[in-house]
């Protein structure tokens, strides 16, 4: 699988690099030293793992994550307990402390799926994809099958999944551009649905649709969109 490091520290890239040569299945694409660096390193390679560490000058791990479309899987490094613990709350695969012990990291490594495929950077976002959602201090790691919808709330989306629902900072349209239209479908203006959600659909006004989800939402597909949505559902 290929994997990328990001530390600022030059030594404890080198280490980790080390632990990771009798791991066959890793496949060290690249190393960064801040997350700037990452950015370039992700987008160039689109790696299924990347070791994160939390404290980085700069952004931190968390603020990397949070610009990225997609999340790959994510195993934080850190030197500090506070920020070990809150990196294990975000549910990410693992973390760990520094210095890392080899026998740590293999049991780090044995909760990896080395079959996800990762794919290109330009490859759309579907329901096994997995981005990373910051509202305040609580973070999450959310498999996009899991999202009933995304609403538009000014310069901000609600994420629904579960039962709570924190907010991004990023416009409908560009989300709309990125997901994948066999499992997301565009409402409305202020909607988009994740069509494995979908359980009834009721004529609606002017024309439109009401949709409930299951759970209960109930989301109105406009009368422009009606049209395509029924098409998108083979009705």
């Amino acid at each position: 699988m290929k994997t990328l490091i990001i530390d600022d520290e030059r030594l404890a890239r080198k280490e980790l690099s080390g632990l990771l040569e009798i791991h066959k299945e890793i496949e060290i694409v690249g190393e960064a030293a801040n997350a700037e660096e990452a950015m370039e390193q992700i987008q160039e390679h689109s790696p299924g793992l990347i070791f994160l560490d939390v404290q980085m000058p700069g952004k931190t791990g968390f603020e990397l994550l949070e610009e990225l479309d997609r999340v790959p899987q994510v195993i934080f490094t850190t030197a500090y307990d506070e920020f070990a613990l809150k990196a294990f709350d975000v549910n990410a695969l693992d973390y760990l402390l520094k210095p890392i012990q080899a026998d740590r990291l293999a049991e780090s490594l044995r909760k990896v799926d080395f079959t996800e495929d990762f794919g290109s950077a330009d490859h759309k976002l579907g329901k096994e994809d997995q981005v990373f959602v910051k509202d305040g201090d609580k973070c999450w790691f959310v498999k996009l099958e899991k999202v009933r919808y995304f609403e538009s709330d000014g310069n901000y989306i609600k994420v629904y999944f579960d039962t709570v629902r924190p907010m991004i900072h990023k416009s409908l349209n560009a989300l709309d551009e990125r997901l994948d239209e066999r499992t997301f479908f565009r409402a409305s203006r202020k909607h988009i649905v994740n069509l494995g959600w979908v359980e009834k659909i009721d004529t609606w006004f002017n024309g439109g649709l009401l949709v409930e989800l299951k759970g209960g939402d109930k989301i109105e597909v406009s009368r422009r969109q009606a049209a395509r949505f029924k098409e998108r559902l083979s009705l």
